[in-house]
């Protein structure tokens, strides 16, 4: 069987094996009494990368956006959402709103769309809150954050990042020898943009291959998310294990991160060449997350049955309607040209026989 449902794109692994020896795995005292060893170092190395002055580390994402948006919502904001963002910033959202504050949503990468709504509501008090990925998987794109920026910073507000995406795949000074950028800063650093109004939240589970995730902005703006921070009291704090995997993770990024990603930009575009020989297309431009661009007379699901009987295994995504599906492929840096042709031939091999079984 050959995977294709991955998202470790650099293809880091983290072997136990291969990671320093801990004593224990907590110290069974939650963040907000005690940081576990290597914790501060470590978020504040994915902070530096990113060009943040700050960062703190907790265990995923979820945790990270249930503070932000409770502490938010005792606040006077009002929060404006890119309607294309993960899930998991969705539901922070959903508690600010539950608390009373006004959510307003705008289309997917529409910075014209935001700056109308902020027109709008220019004389509501409170100050605007933008949320956003700072990358699509589903197009390939990064997000209009300097136009995002230049609309919010008019009236004195926050952009929040969800940079999970990007974050160890895009970079600074993108070219030919580098396509998406060198040192794996995530999209702030492809957008060439920082300022003390802006908080990323990243997963380190994907680029980096290690389930821990850091909020990362200026010193004050994260010292008073550590203050307030509600899951730092009662949740458990990052296990060692995670904190020694992702200070690893950052040495291989800091030591081998460029050509792991020139690799992979390679292994994308022979994908999508390949596909281009049997005319097929995908959506997700050059992002490791390749969908299929597929007729809508396709059986979706049966032609995702199919490969799994030919030994390819792939993601099948409902759309957000609920009518119908999509494919997708998700390339890596552990792919060889190899896995690659065999997953072509099989496809077009599966999409023949459900043509001539019609």
């Amino acid at each position: 069987m050959i995977d294709f449902t991955s998202a470790l794109y650099l293809g880091m692994r983290h072997e136990s094996g291969s990671l320093r020896p801990w004593g224990q795995l907590t110290t069974g005292a939650p963040a907000a009494l005690t940081s576990q060893p290597g914790a501060s170092a470590v978020a504040q190395e994915v902070a530096a990368l990113q060009d943040c002055e700050r960062g703190v580390l907790a265990p995923s994402t979820l945790h990270l956006f249930w503070d932000l948006f409770g502490i938010l919502s005792r606040e006077k904001v009002a929060i404006y959402v890119d309607e294309g963002i993960y899930p998991i910033a969705r539901w922070g959202v959903e508690r600010a709103a539950a608390q009373g504050v006004s959510v307003k949503t705008f289309p997917c990468h529409d910075a014209d769309g935001l700056q109308d709504r902020l027109r709008e509501d220019r004389h509501r008090r409170g100050r605007p809150v933008v949320v956003s990925d700072g990358l699509c998987p589903a197009c390939g794109k990064v997000a209009p954050i300097a136009a995002y920026l230049d609309s919010m910073r008019v009236f004195g507000g926050y952009l929040i990042l969800d940079d999970t995406q990007a974050l160890g795949i895009l970079g600074h000074a993108p070219g030919p020898a580098a396509p998406y950028g060198k040192g794996g800063g995530g999209s702030l650093r492809w957008s060439d943009v920082s300022g003390p109004d802006l908080l990323v939240v990243s997963s380190l589970a994907k680029g980096f291959g290690v389930p821990v995730a850091v909020l990362s902005g200026s010193r004050a703006t994260v010292g008073h998310f550590e203050a307030k921070s509600e899951t730092r009291v009662h949740c458990s704090p990052p296990s060692m294990a995670v904190i020694h995997a992702a200070a690893q993770a950052l040495e291989v990024n800091d030591g081998h991160g460029d050509p792991l990603r020139l690799r992979l930009a390679l292994r994308v575009r022979y994908f999508r060449d390949k596909l281009l020989e049997i005319g097929l297309s995908t959506g997700g431009g050059p992002f490791p997350v390749q969908t299929l661009l597929l007729q809508p007379d396709i059986n979706v699901i049966f032609l995702y049955e199919r490969l799994i009987q030919l030994g390819i295994r792939t993601v099948l995504h409902r759309n957000r309607n609920g009518n119908g599906a999509r494919i997708s492929f998700i390339v890596t840096a552990l792919h060889s040209q190899s896995d690659i042709i065999r997953a072509v031939d099989v496809l077009s091999y599966a999409l023949m026989r459900q043509c001539a079984n019609r």
